[in-house]
């Protein structure tokens, strides 16, 4: 740490006045020995008798023991000690005094200040410290600006997709409500007209709301124990309708089967639904959705593929985002809302999982990492107990 000139002025300062009063310690100190010395005999002999024990040389004239140079000597270096004392501890409030400045100036704003000082040991980790801890505080205030910034962009995407709909619906009755009509058919037209606008409305409206419940930490965990491949099995026999009207053929296996896991079947089933319900509606020139599930180690693994168009590699890594579309048309076509994915991602992570995204030419698939138990993340949402049920659960409603 470098000083300042006032700094080296106050420990010049404090060292001379130490050495000043220690050498006046020791003269008051001197004095008082040697008049008690002087007025002890006893005290004489035993001196003197010390330093013929430790002389030699010729005639014992060589004396190793002085007592007055032996005291002036021990008196020196316990001198140094103190001043040496004196100027560390000095040094040491003026450390501290250097922290303290470079504190107050992060305080007055100066966030992506940092304390680099070489101080002793015991500062530097408080000074250590004070560096975690105003990382910590501004990872946590941008973290609270993303947080603002995302509600801000949630926010004006589905006053977007809710307005294109309602302009709609408002146009088609206002035409209804001033009579511009010519026929019972074009009421009809309308009408139904408003209604599937109405319709796509209500689902976005409904994955907002999953969306929003599915992001809260809080959310309550109903685990159950069930079997993965009669849940994907079920899965598969509730879309073959659909799937048959777009010439789609379901493929499930499982390994080992029956494949016995505990996990909140109502929100695992949202999870498949979402990506089934995508691969049959963006899958253009799918035949084959595939449903494979197996245990690897403590971990369910399942993939929800399909053998339709390759998905960009540009945007594999934008598909869980909120409102993304690979083909922003989609949005006419489908009437999705854009949110299933994130949906999807965000009850997956609940679980204590993970999932993504890879596709080629010839297949493109949804990978979905779970565990086999999840009592520790049940716990850590508060949840007490499990429930055990051994059937698959009944699929969530069709997500979009």
């Amino acid at each position: 740490m470098r000083l300042t000139a006032k700094e080296k002025s106050e420990l010049l300062i404090e060292g001379v006045v130490t050495v000043i009063l220690l050498l006046l310690l020791n003269f008051a100190i001197v004095v008082m020995i040697n008049q008690m010395i002087a007025s002890s005999p006893q005290w004489q002999e035993a001196i003197f008798t010390i330093k013929s024990t430790l002389a030699f040389g010729p005639e014992h004239s060589w004396h190793l023991w002085s007592w007055e140079n032996l005291f002036i000597g021990m008196m020196g270096v316990a001198d140094a000690i103190v001043v040496y004392w004196r100027l560390i501890r000095r040094y040491h409030q003026m450390q501290m005094r250097h922290v303290i400045s470079e504190l107050h100036y992060i305080a007055d704003g100066h966030l992506d200040h940092r304390i680099h000082l070489a101080v002793n040991s015991d500062l530097q980790r408080v000074v250590d410290s004070i560096n975690a801890l105003v990382e910590s505080t501004v990872e946590s205030m941008n973290e609270e600006r993303r947080i603002e910034a995302s509600k801000d962009e949630l926010i004006t995407n589905v006053s977007h997709d809710i307005r294109t709909p309602l302009t709609s619906i408002i146009g088609y009755l206002g035409l209804i409500e001033d009579k511009q009509y010519h026929s019972d058919d074009d009421v009809q037209k309308y009408v139904h007209t408003a209604y599937l606008k109405s319709k796509q409305m209500k689902v976005l409206v409904e994955d907002l709301f999953e969306y929003t419940k599915a992001r809260q930490t809080t959310t309550k965990m109903n685990a159950q124990r069930f079997d993965m491949a009669a849940m994907l099995d079920q899965l598969a026999a509730s879309f073959e309708l659909e799937a048959e009207k777009r010439h789609i053929e379901f493929i499930v296996d499982s390994d080992p089967k029956p494949l016995m896991m505990e996990a909140d079947t109502d929100k695992l089933g949202r999870v498949f639904n979402n990506l089934i319900v995508n691969a049959l509606k963006y899958g253009k020139g799918a035949q084959h959705i595939y449903l494979n599930s197996e245990k690897i180690g403590n971990e369910v693994v399942v993939h929800v593929s399909n053998d339709g168009a390759e998905i960009p590699n540009d945007s594999l890594s934008q598909l869980f985002d909120r409102f993304y579309r690979v083909e922003e048309s989609r949005s006419q076509e489908t009437g999705g809302s854009g949110l299933g994915l994130a949906i999807a991602q965000s009850f997956v992570t609940l679980h204590g999982g993970y999932i993504y995204a890879e596709s080629s030419p010839k297949l493109t698939s949804f990978v979905i990492h779970l565990p086999l138990r999840i009592g520790e993340q049940l716990a850590h949402n508060g949840k007490q107990g499990l429930t055990t049920n051994t059937s698959a659960a009944t699929p969530a409603g069709e997500a979009h």
